[in-house]
């Protein structure tokens, strides 16, 4: 954690915040820690055990005058409202998760046919990533989950695309004629 000590004439600031007068004899504690070349209690509190770099700036002969808020932009995560599950941005997939779910209920590739990968998201939050030719059918991708998760085969489950959300309920059309080419179809229990 980067912390900035400021001294002004009529106590310190730490980054931006409020002014600390030097008599408070807290204060005063934190200083002579500072003076020691110690990390103060409150410090280590603050980052709870991990590293501290604490530059100290000279206003000593200024007066404490109260910065201006600086505009911080949101920088959390947002979720697609109307869409049955939110739309991840990016996970990159590792090679080895894509090769243990490969691995986990093989699908017959033709190597000589246009192939496609489907992400396939299950009703109990795992995914499975898997080759399919293009002329799969959608039955194939339901057959899939079950080989790789047999708990699946006694449950009645629906396919889904993701946003705009479309059940694929005719289970014999090509994953082409489907339009689900490289896509994340979602499981949904019914």
């Amino acid at each position: 954690v980067q912390i900035l000590l400021k001294l002004w004439r009529n106590g310190f600031s730490l980054d931006d915040g409020e002014l600390r007068s030097y008599s408070d004899p807290i204060n005063a504690q934190f200083l002579e820690s500072v003076k020691r070349g110690e990390i103060p209690v409150e410090l280590q509190r603050l980052v709870h055990g991990g590293q501290v770099n604490l530059d100290m700036e000279d206003h000593q002969e200024q007066e404490y005058v109260k910065p201006r808020l600086r505009f911080k932009a949101f920088s959390g995560e947002g979720q697609k409202l109307g869409s049955l599950t939110p739309e991840i941005v990016s996970t990159p997939s590792s090679p080895e998760e894509e090769e243990k779910s490969i691995l986990n209920a093989p699908v017959l590739i033709d190597d000589s046919m246009p192939a496609t990968k489907i992400q396939i998201r299950l009703a109990d939050g795992s995914r499975l990533i898997q080759r399919f030719n293009q002329t799969h059918r959608i039955k194939h991708i339901r057959d899939f989950i079950i080989q790789s998760r047999p708990a699946f085969a006694t449950t009645d489950f629906v396919l889904v695309t993701t946003f705009p959300n479309k059940e694929l309920t005719d289970e014999s059309l090509t994953l082409q004629e489907a339009d689900i080419l490289n896509t994340v179809i979602l499981q949904q229990l019914k």
